[in-house]
């Protein structure tokens, strides 16, 4: 039985992520996705199941550096404990501790931040050898087709005097026959004459 192969874009809405969120866990965490004859990523049933605990981990406030040790642990369950990891305990409650929760929150923000800079530096780059792609394919066929041009002129004007020398030597010939068969005819007539 043939299993069912999904592409990224069908397996992020699965887990209800962005495509460059698996690409950049795939990176980030070590992950082994397989990819098609063209290299190209698909995903099976079991690296949804994957990602889908990978999120979970994310959401009870795991970084990927703990989740990466989690995976790479050898346990396929991935110990996913019911409740996030413990935090250190803090007495004190006034601006500091809030300033502790929103260095969280941007580093959660910055990673998030640095994915999409990444996908979106993808698409540019991508975009930027495609152009460069189609000026390059468009120059060289403008090179070749005047080369081929270049090369067709030079080989119809041999071909053209080839055959005029074989228009002349025909000529020649067609020419030296006549005056053979003149002075052949010329002498026939003179010896029947006398």
């Amino acid at each position: 039985m043939e299993r069912v192969r999904y592409m990224i874009s069908d397996a992020a809405s699965l887990v209800n992520v962005e495509s460059h969120v698996l690409r950049y866990w795939e990176e980030e965490l070590d992950l082994n996705i397989p990819r098609n004859e063209m290299g190209h990523r698909y995903y099976t049933q079991e690296n949804i199941d994957d990602f889908m605990k990978i999120k979970e981990l994310k959401e009870k406030g795991y970084q990927l550096k703990a989740i990466r040790m989690i995976i790479h642990n050898g346990s396929s369950d991935y110990l996913i404990p019911e409740e996030a990891p413990p935090k250190p305990q803090v007495v004190y409650r006034g601006p500091l501790m809030m300033a502790q929760k929103e260095d969280e929150r941007s580093i959660l923000d910055n990673t998030d931040r640095m994915a999409q800079f990444t996908e979106l530096m993808t698409e540019i780059v991508e975009k930027a050898i495609n152009a460069n792609n189609e000026q390059l394919s468009k120059a060289i066929s403008e090179e070749v087709g005047e080369q081929v041009i270049k090369e067709m002129n030079y080989l119809m004007r041999e071909q053209e005097e080839a055959e005029e020398e074989r228009f002349r030597k025909l000529d020649e010939a067609i020419r030296g026959n006549l005056k053979k068969t003149k002075k052949h005819s010329i002498f026939e007539s003179k010896q029947k004459r006398g």
